[in-house]
């Protein structure tokens, strides 16, 4: 009796597997570019880096192991010493006085809180949040709470910018001088261009949270993550792209630690 249950549990198990893959794929978020339940070695998913508006392959590919198994199943484009040129090109067209400031196109501030708003309320939707959670704990080890409360986190910042919270952010200061017409104004200045390298341990809090800072102010962020879990904020910028982030804002990159060094000293 056990055996022709077992043998019945097996057949709709596999007349329903058709059903469960197309219903994954229904709740994957429409800028997504994998689905965490469907990454495996039989079915790698692929990272790619971003500069100058587009999305870009390389030569070298990096291959990240699946902890659960040891099978490769990412592979991650990464950037040699002789490919920077793009990178160098698209960070030195930014000026030292950012791409907007205080004086300088003020109407980017709640260009940047509209932003906000969109990618909070996207990130606070069910299903983007089992996204974001699922994708963290298939490179990180995390339980599946652990992962969710990083999204939740990251979300709640970019709830807090919504608006005018950007412009706000950008506040500047007066002082009188010490005699008739003599004060002092100082401005929060952006640097320009800017690099932001983050490590494995936060694939989403903290690579969101520095590079959104950096935007809102006027810079020109390239973005580099540990390539274990670079996956992670690779989706989140497609997402940001989908919320209204202009391509040419930021460069995204995967490379070693030594192709990273020449980036930042030919910049």
């Amino acid at each position: 009796m056990s055996r022709l249950l077992s043998r019945q549990h097996l057949a709709a198990v596999r007349r329903s597997a058709p059903f469960a893959c197309v219903s994954r794929w229904l709740h994957t978020p429409s800028f997504a570019t994998v689905s965490p339940q469907e990454v495996s070695g039989s079915s790698p998913a692929e990272v790619q880096n971003f500069v100058q508006g587009s999305w870009t392959a390389s030569a070298n590919w990096n291959w990240i192991v699946d902890p659960l198994n040891g099978d490769k199943f990412i592979k991650v484009a990464e950037v040699q010493g002789t490919e920077i040129k793009p990178f160098v090109e698209s960070l030195s067209k930014c000026p030292k006085h950012g791409l907007h400031n205080p004086l300088k196109a003020p109407e980017r501030y709640l260009m940047y809180g509209d932003i906000s708003a969109k990618a909070a309320h996207m990130l606070g939707q069910p299903a983007v949040l089992d996204f974001f959670a699922k994708l963290i704990q298939r490179v990180s080890p995390k339980s599946y709470q652990q992962a969710l409360a990083e999204v939740q986190v990251s979300q709640k910042f970019l709830e807090n910018f919504c608006g005018d919270q950007v412009r706000f952010l950008a506040r500047s200061f007066a002082v009188p001088g010490n005699h008739l017409g003599q004060r002092s104004n100082g401005y929060r200045w952006p640097y320009g261009p800017v690099a932001i390298i983050t490590p494995f341990n936060f694939p989403l809090e903290i690579p969101l949270l520095q590079l959104m800072g950096a935007l809102y102010m006027g810079n020109k962020p390239v973005l580099k993550v540990d390539s274990k879990v670079s996956i992670v904020m690779e989706q989140m910028i497609r997402l940001l792209h989908d919320c209204g982030l202009p391509a040419e804002d930021m460069d995204f990159i995967n490379s070693d630690g030594a192709v990273m060094n020449k980036l930042l000293l030919e910049v």
